[in-house]
C-alpha cells in the first residue's frame, strides 16, 4: 500500500513496549510517514511540544502517567490541542473508549494491531486534518467577504464548490424564504436535491408548524441585527426530527440593502442525545453515593435478619405473645428498611418525561424523604415552603435531578454535620431587578433556595463551579458534571442560578424558575402606599446605571434624589444639604473611598444620618462589624424591598425628627 496520493505527514508513537514502537515503527517508515517515537507520556508531551507531528498513536496503559492523562494534557495545551489522537488499547470496556473520545482523542484501535487496520485509519485522519485546515481557512475568508457584504451573492457562488465539503448545510434564501441555493451538505442533511428544492419555500419544506412563531421572531431579529444564532427544530425529507445550530446572516447588494439570508445549520441531534445521556448519568451520580453505598451491604444486612425473624416465628410458635410481637417488629422492620433500599434505585434508573405543569411541592416531599432517611443524623434538615406555591412547566425528573445533586453537594460539604434548609417562595421579578441581573426578565418567579453550614466555596473557584468536569472532589467521587448539569436544566427550563457562600461558614444556591403565567395570577405588588412625602435622598454608587435607574425609580414614587459618584462626592454633598437629606443609600464596594469609610465620615457630620447599605457581597454580619447602618439590601433588590425599606426608616424617623434632635444637643 502507498501513499503516493496522500502529502507526507509526521506520525508520533507513544507505547511503553520496545517491540511495539520496533514494528509499528518499521511498518510506518517504509510507507513513507516521518515517525517519532516516545516510551512514556512525559516524553510525549515533550516531543509534541518540541517538534508537534501531524498525528500521535497513543498507547493507554504506560507507567507513569497513563494515556488518558497524557491525552488530557495534550488537549489543554495550545501548542498541541490539535494534533489528531488515535489511541491503541487492549482494553474493549464501552466505558473506557467512551472516555478516550471524550478526552478529545479522535479514534481507538484494539490491540493486537493489525497494520493494515492502523494505516487505513492514520490516512483517514491526516486527510480530515488537511481537509479541516483547509476548510478553516476557506472559512476565514468567507467571513471576511460577508463583513464586506460587497458582491456578496457572487462571491457566495465562487465558494459553492468549497461549501460542499462540508458536512454542514449552507443554504440562501430571500426574504420570502424562497430558497436559492443549496450546497451538497444541505442534500445529505436534510434529503432534497438542490433542483428539487431551488424556488421552494424552506418554511414548508424543513419546519414543523409548531416553530413557525420563532421563525417569525427570528425574521423579526434580523431587523434590528445583521445576524442570529440559535437552535432549530426542523424535520427532513424522510420526516425524521432533527435539532440543529443555525447561523442566519443578512446579505446586503452594493447599495447596503438588504437581499437574501445566508444560513448555515449544523445536525447537533446526536449531540443533543449525548446531552440527554450525560443528564441521565449525572442523575445516577447525584443519587450514586447513596445507591451504591447503601443497596449492597445493606441488602446483605437485611436478608439474614429478615429471613431470621420469620424462620424463629416457624420454630418458635409457642413462645409468649411479646417475643413473637418482638419477632414481627424484627420482620416489619426489615421489610420497611427493604423497600427503602428499592425505592432509592428505582429512582436512580429513572425515566425521561415531557414538559408539564409540575407542583414543586410533590418534589420537596421526595426530597424530604430520602433525605431524612439516608442522610447522616448529623445533619440537622428543614423546609420552609410558602403556601400556594405557584407551578412551573418541566420535566420533573430533571428538576428532582437538580433538587437532589444540590442537596448531595450540601451534604458533601458538612462531613462533621450541620444545618440544610431548602425554602421555596413566589417572586415577582420587576423592570429594576432585571436590569441588575443578567438572565432574568421580567414577571413571576418560584425561587427555591438551598442553604448548608459547610465549608463554603473559595471565592476562586465559586466563578468556576458550573464549568463541566471542573470538580474539587477527590478522583472516583464526582465527575465534575453536577452542577453544569443543574445549570444545563435551569437555563432549558428559561431559568437562573444564582450562588453565593462564605469560606467556613455557608453556601446559598437560589434557582429561579419562571411560574406558570395562569397560576401567578398574583397582581404585582401594589406600591402606591409605600409612596414619599417628597423626602430628599442620597444615592451612592460607582455605577452610573445604577445611579440612573434608582433615581428614576425613586422620582416616579415622590421622592426627591441626589446622587454621588464616590465616597467624597457624598461627603461634600451632605455637608451642604445635611438639614434636608432624610437618608442615604450607600454602596458598600466603591474605589478610593469605600462606603465603610464614607459612612463613618457621614457620621461624624451627623451621628443620627439614617444609613442603608447596599451591597452583593457583604452580609450584615459582616457588616455590622466595621459600620452601623438602618439596613442593608443585597443586590440586586426589588423596587418593592427598596421603597419598604425607605418607608419603614423613613416612619420611624418620622416619630422623633433627629433636626429636634440636633436642635436639643445644639
Amino acid at each position: 500500500m502507498t501513499i503516493n496520493s496522500l502529502e507526507q505527514g509526521v506520525i508520533l508513537i507513544v507505547d511503553d513496549t520496545p517491540i511495539n514502537l520496533e514494528m509499528l515503527f518499521d511498518f510506518l517508515a517504509n510507507t513513507g510517514y516521518r515517525v517519532l517515537v516516545a516510551e512514556d507520556g512525559e516524553s510525549a508531551l515533550a516531543t509534541a511540544e518540541d517538534s508537534p507531528p501531524d498525528l500521535i498513536l497513543l498507547d493507554i496503559l504506560m507507567p507513569g502517567i497513563d494515556g488518558f492523562e497524557t491525552c488530557r494534557r495534550l488537549k489543554s495545551n495550545e501548542l498541541t490541542k490539535d494534533i489528531p489522537v488515535i489511541f491503541m488499547t487492549a482494553i474493549s470496556e464501552t466505558v473506557d473508549k467512551v472516555k478516550a473520545l471524550s478526552l478529545g482523542a479522535v479514534d481507538y484501535i484494539t490491540k493486537p494491531l493489525q497494520h493494515e487496520e492502523v494505516l487505513a485509519r492514520v490516512q483517514l485522519h491526516l486527510r480530515i486534518r488537511n481537509l479541516t485546515k483547509k476548510l478553516q481557512a476557506q472559512n476565514q475568508r468567507l467571513e471576511m467577504e460577508i463583513e464586506e457584504r460587497t458582491q456578496a451573492e457572487n462571491k457566495l457562488r465562487e465558494q459553492a464548490a468549497l461549501l460542499d465539503i462540508t458536512t454542514d448545510a449552507v443554504l440562501v434564501k430571500d426574504f420570502n424564504e424562497h430558497i436559492f441555493f443549496w450546497n451538497k451538505g444541505a442534500e445529505n442533511l436534510y434529503g432534497w436535491q438542490a433542483q428539487e428544492v431551488i424556488g421552494k419555500n424552506i418554511r414548508q419544506l424543513l419546519y414543523p408548524p409548531e416553530s413557525f412563531p420563532q421563525l417569525q421572531n427570528v425574521l423579526n431579529s434580523l431587523t434590528d441585527c445583521d445576524f442570529w444564532y440559535g437552535e432549530l427544530h426542523q424535520v427532513t425529507r424522510q420526516g425524521k426530527k432533527i435539532i440543529v445550530a443555525s447561523r442566519w446572516n443578512v446579505m446586503r447588494d452594493q447599495n447596503g440593502q438588504p437581499q437574501s439570508i445566508l444560513t448555515v445549520n449544523t445536525d447537533i441531534t446526536e449531540k443533543k442525545q449525548l446531552e440527554s445521556q450525560f443528564l441521565r448519568a449525572q442523575r445516577l451520580e447525584s443519587i450514586g453515593t447513596l445507591a451504591g453505598g447503601i443497596a449492597h451491604d445493606l441488602n446483605n444486612v437485611l436478608t439474614p435478619i429478615l429471613t431470621a425473624a420469620q424462620l424463629l416465628q416457624i420454630k418458635l410458635p409457642n413462645v409468649d405473645d411479646r417475643s413473637q410481637r418482638m419477632f414481627q417488629t424484627i420482620e416489619s422492620n426489615a421489610k420497611r428498611g427493604a423497600a427503602l433500599v428499592k425505592q432509592v434505585l428505582q429512582f436512580t434508573r429513572g425515566v425521561e418525561g415531557k414538559r408539564t405543569i409540575v407542583q414543586i411541592n410533590y418534589l420537596f416531599s421526595e426530597i424530604k424523604q430520602i433525605v431524612q432517611e439516608t442522610f447522616p443524623k448529623s445533619i440537622e434538615f428543614s423546609t420552609n415552603i410558602q403556601p400556594e406555591l405557584w407551578t412551573v412547566i418541566g420535566d420533573t425528573t430533571n428538576l428532582h435531578q437538580v433538587l437532589m445533586n444540590l442537596v448531595v453537594n450540601a451534604r458533601d460539604a458538612m462531613p462533621e454535620g450541620g444545618s440544610l434548609s431548602v425554602c421555596a417562595e413566589n417572586l415577582f421579578i420587576d423592570e429594576h431587578y432585571a436590569r441588575m441581573n443578567l438572565g432574568a426578565s421580567v414577571g413571576h418567579y418560584i425561587v427555591i433556595s438551598i442553604t448548608d453550614t459547610g465549608m463554603g466555596i473559595e471565592p476562586e473557584i465559586l466563578d468556576r463551579i458550573f464549568e463541566p468536569f471542573f470538580t474539587t472532589k477527590d478522583v472516583g467521587k464526582g465527575t465534575g458534571l453536577g452542577l453544569s448539569t443543574v445549570q444545563g436544566i435551569i437555563k432549558s427550563h428559561n431559568g437562573f442560578v444564582k450562588v453565593s457562600s462564605e469560606v467556613g461558614k455557608s453556601t446559598k444556591f437560589q434557582v429561579f424558575l419562571p411560574a406558570v403565567e395562569a397560576a401567578a395570577n398574583a397582581s404585582v405588588e401594589d406600591l402606591e402606599l409605600l409612596k414619599g412625602n417628597g423626602e430628599l435622598v442620597l444615592v451612592v454608587d460607582d455605577e452610573a446605571k445604577i445611579l440612573e435607574t434608582t433615581k428614576i425609580l425613586l422620582e416616579a414614587y415622590n421622592y426627591s434624589v441626589l446622587t454621588a459618584e464616590d465616597g467624597m462626592e457624598a461627603i461634600a454633598l451632605y455637608a451642604q444639604h445635611q438639614d434636608k437629606i432624610s437618608l442615604v443609600l450607600m454602596d458598600m464596594m466603591m474605589p478610593v473611598m469605600d462606603g465603610s469609610t464614607t459612612i463613618r465620615a457621614l457620621q461624624k457630620i451627623n451621628s443620627l444620618v439614617n444609613i442603608v447599605g447596599v451591597s452583593g457581597l457583604l452580609t450584615s454580619t459582616q457588616l455590622t462589624k466595621t459600620v452601623r447602618v438602618k439596613k442593608l439590601l443585597a443586590k440586586p433588590y426589588t423596587q418593592k424591598e427598596l421603597l419598604e425599606t425607605l418607608h419603614k426608616i423613613l416612619s420611624q424617623t418620622s416619630k422623633t425628627p433627629q433636626r429636634n434632635l440636633l436642635e436639643k444637643r445644639s
